[in-house]
């Protein structure tokens, strides 16, 4: 592949913060390297840019980091500290990377924490290895943040389990292999009786309804279940236990997408700064402005903010052993938010050039703004926190 001489090199001077090991700096180090080898250009079609993403990934040896040491992966257990490293690396370059990346990671984490010998077997070596696309199927038209409204059902029968409903804005939809699927087994109240499921993207019964544009492109779908046949070992972890695996899933991969925002929100800044040194402006230069200088710093305290609260959430589940819920949840919000910030000051110090389609910053713009939403929006996130605010109070009291 032809080398990508046109993003420079991601500063990784916060790698000497107290949260690394040696190894994540090397991990940070090689990736960047790979990056700068690579072609990145845009394809013309989404669905084979994100499995090419997956394929180079699974070639580097990328995605080992997204499974573990039994199936060929890079570590005994999911190491946050590597993924929000790679996932940083991979925002800064390219939107769609990241994505490919965090997917395979999303997608078969469910597997890694409660899949059977079995499902481990079948799918998380290919996952490795870029050779199985995973997906995570959550959410409903009506059954977004709030998954106790969850309505997709899944019954037993006399082969095994038949599941009816609608699962959307799912990421991979639509090119996935298989999907780690949440439906309802029973009728207990709120989040009690979801349970879990592996269905391959070939099983009886599932459709692609719809494909989704949106304003990053990103392949995602509505997929339609209408008495769709799975046997009995489909079952991921125990039966009624499918919310609590979804939470576990996403307090692991909540801290890296505030780290994806943080690559996004360096990006920007380093555009900012390169184009105000170079832009001329009153007799000198944009960077000679007092507004533009402040502008700047706003943007690096915002930047370095955020990602003390991503790598301390990552460092407490990797070396405290703490699960970390409102400390991934703070990491999310705050670095989500301040890349909004971030970027929309890197399109302002660009005037023109950065609202024109197809400059840089102009699709950051476009690439950090799902990041408020999925995995849980700013607003859910704020309610997590506060929730655990007045747990760890009442423990105290």
């Amino acid at each position: 592949m032809a080398a990508n001489s046109q993003v420079p090199m991601m500063d990784r001077a916060h790698l000497a913060w107290p949260f690394f090991d040696p190894s994540h700096v090397r991990l940070a180090a090689d990736a960047a390297t790979w990056l700068q080898g690579i072609d990145i250009r845009p394809h013309a079609d989404v669905d084979a840019a994100c499995r090419h993403w997956v394929g180079a990934l699974g070639d580097a040896g990328w995605l080992r980091y997204c499974i573990t040491d039994r199936e060929g992966g890079a570590h005994p257990a999911l190491d946050s500290r590597s993924l929000c490293v790679l996932r940083e690396s991979l925002a800064y370059h390219d939107g769609l990377a990241d994505f490919a990346f965090a997917m395979q990671g999303l997608g078969s984490a469910p597997i890694t924490l409660e899949g059977s010998a079995a499902q481990r077997t079948r799918w998380l070596g290919a996952v490795g290895r870029g050779e199985a696309i995973a997906a995570f199927a959550l959410s409903e038209p009506d059954a977004g943040s709030d998954v106790a409204a969850m309505s997709t059902r899944a019954c037993r029968d006399a082969d095994g389990w038949r599941i009816d409903g609608c699962k959307t804005w799912i990421s991979n939809g639509g090119i996935a292999d298989f999907y780690c699927v949440f439906a309802r087994t029973s009728d207990a109240p709120g989040t009690r009786g979801i349970s879990a499921f592996v269905v391959p993207a070939d099983a009886p019964g599932l459709r692609i309804a719809q494909r989704i544009e949106v304003m990053a492109p990103h392949p995602l779908a509505r997929l339609e279940f209408d008495g769709c046949r799975l046997p009995a070992d489909a079952l991921l972890g125990p039966e009624g236990d499918g919310f609590k695996l979804a939470m576990r899933t996403l307090d692991i991969f909540r801290a890296s997408v505030g780290a994806a925002a943080v690559g996004f929100a360096r990006r920007a800044l380093d555009l900012a700064t390169a184009h105000v040194q170079s832009r001329p402006m009153f007799g000198g230069r944009l960077a000679d402005l007092q507004l533009t200088t402040a502008s700047l710093g706003d943007m690096a305290s915002a930047i370095d903010a955020a990602a003390l609260l991503v790598y301390r959430a990552a460092w407490l589940r990797d070396v405290a052993g703490q699960r970390a819920t409102a400390e991934a949840a703070m990491a999310k919000m705050t670095a989500t938010e301040s890349a909004q910030r971030v970027i929309d000051a890197a399109v302002q110090l660009h005037g023109a050039l950065g609202v024109t389609v197809g400059h840089p910053v102009e699709s950051l713009y476009r690439e950090i703004r799902a990041l408020r939403i999925y995995e849980g929006a700013t607003e859910v996130q704020r309610l997590i926190i506060g929730r655990q605010v007045l747990a760890r109070k009442g423990k105290l009291s």
